[in-house]
């Protein structure tokens, strides 16, 4: 007896068909729930934020900074910044037309030390006209700060990178019921970049002399970037093809870029102005300013040997250490000074550790105080009668028998520093008042003051 074939299907065949079902399903699935007409997008919302920058903290301790140096009040007037390059109208405003009102709010941040004069000629002229205002009681300004963006170069340099990637597989047995025999993928990552520069000058010039201040200027540069990269992937299954594809565009803000500049560029022209170790807020791997340390070096050799140590057993005293300001180096002032400059021999003080004392001052309110104090000490001095007519001071004796009486002409003070404040008021010296030494570094002089 002859058996009866049963005819059964290729298994390729019944694997296609099943791929095909599986992939027509959620077709249908989509094209039944998708409703173009009632598209929509969702917007993040986010709420308003006070602006916050990388060198909004420096701003604000350079304040802190010139009150603990004591650098006596700084009245600073800043004209009009603009674009000096014309970039800001080609470009249709990449860049700012005018960062005055940046200069503004950059300077009032400061605080301290440290005036804002605005300069609105038209403002004061209208109040005059009005009756509402006149000159009585205006602030005349110290110095005036004058600049702009003067460059700015697009497209500095451009670079691109991409990589592709695919692989096809025909089956020669799919059959003629489906589009195409073919499987493939393929894969897709390009990208580019590009860069560009903006410069700003500044310069600062004496207000009543209109000359500018020699060496107060700041010429600063940052690079500013842009990229855009695409990715796609696609598979391709006997003939459908489907895949995703997104890209996104980055662009450094040039309009931020410019209030850093603005930020850096006055912290170093009042710091150099007022003689600070203002790169002390700027970071750890910012170098000190070779102006600033010219000036210390020059003050060190233009200053006699007594208001030498004066000044270090001032900044001594702030800076926590308990020292006498007696305008001779004693066994307190000698061991503190050896902490700085462990090679200290305690018979002269030399430039290194006169300049190491002067730009390590802690930067906190507790150094604030004591230096308020001895402020305090010296005005207190000032209004005693009995220092009323230095044309015949009464002999003093000095505090340590072997100071010779000419070489103590400054203060003797007993103050006592216990970190992290002092616990009392220094006590009062006996000598001749006179104002805090700090004064004498802590303003740009000319050959003249000096």
């Amino acid at each position: 007896m002859k058996k009866s074939k049963t005819k059964v299907g290729h298994p390729f065949h019944q694997w296609h068909k099943f791929c095909a079902i599986l992939f027509l399903m959620p077709l249908a699935l989509l094209f039944v729930s998708c409703n173009p007409h009632k598209v929509d997008v969702q917007l993040e919302e986010s709420a308003p934020v006070q602006k916050v920058t990388t060198y909004s903290d420096a701003l604000s301790d350079l304040g802190l900074m010139t009150e603990i140096y004591a650098t006596g009040l700084v009245k600073i007037q800043s004209e009009d910044i603009a674009d000096n390059t014309g970039t800001a109208g080609a470009t249709g405003g990449e860049i700012q037309r005018n960062i005055t009102e940046i200069m503004k709010s950059t300077l009032n941040s400061i605080g301290g030390n440290i005036t804002f004069i605005e300069y609105n000629p038209s403002y004061i002229q209208n109040q005059m006209v009005t009756g509402y205002s006149n000159f009585d009681q205006k602030i005349i300004p110290d110095v005036v700060i004058t600049g702009g963006i003067t460059e700015f170069d697009r497209g500095l340099e451009t670079r691109g990178k991409g990589t592709d990637a695919s692989a096809e597989y025909e089956f020669k047995n799919a059959g003629s019921s489906l589009p195409s025999n073919k499987v493939g993928f393929e894969y897709g990552d390009s990208s580019k970049g590009g860069k560009a520069r903006i410069t700003l000058d500044f310069n600062m010039k004496d207000f009543k002399t209109l000359a500018g201040i020699s060496k107060m200027n700041t010429v600063n540069s940052m690079d500013v970037h842009k990229a855009v990269r695409e990715q796609e992937i696609g598979i391709t299954l006997f003939g459908p093809t489907f895949g995703m594809k997104g890209s996104i565009k980055k662009v450094q803000g040039r309009h931020e870029a410019v209030r850093l500049l603005v930020q850096v560029s006055m912290i170093q022209m009042v710091g150099k102005y007022l003689v600070l170790p203002y790169w002390r807020l700027l970071g750890e791997n910012n170098v000190p300013d070779k102006i600033v340390m010219d000036k210390l070096s020059r003050s060190f050799y233009q200053m006699p040997e007594t208001d030498k140590i004066v000044n270090v057993q001032e900044w001594l005293f702030i800076s926590g250490y308990d020292v006498d300001i007696t305008g001779i180096i004693d066994e307190k002032t000698a061991a503190a000074l050896s902490r700085y400059n462990p090679g200290f021999s305690g018979n002269a003080l030399d430039m290194d550790t006169f300049i190491a004392v002067y730009t390590n001052i802690p930067l906190d309110h507790a150094a604030l105080g004591r230096r308020n104090m001895i402020t305090k000490m010296y005005e207190s001095m000032q209004a005693e009668p009995a220092y009323a007519q230095p044309a015949q001071p009464e002999p003093v004796p000095q505090p340590v028998a072997s100071a010779p009486a000419a070489a103590a002409p400054q203060p003797t003070q007993q103050a006592q520093a216990p970190a992290p404040e002092p616990a009392a008021a220094p006590a009062r010296p006996a000598p001749k008042p006179r104002k805090s030494s700090s004064s004498a570094i802590g303003r740009m002089l000319t050959d003249d003051e000096w």
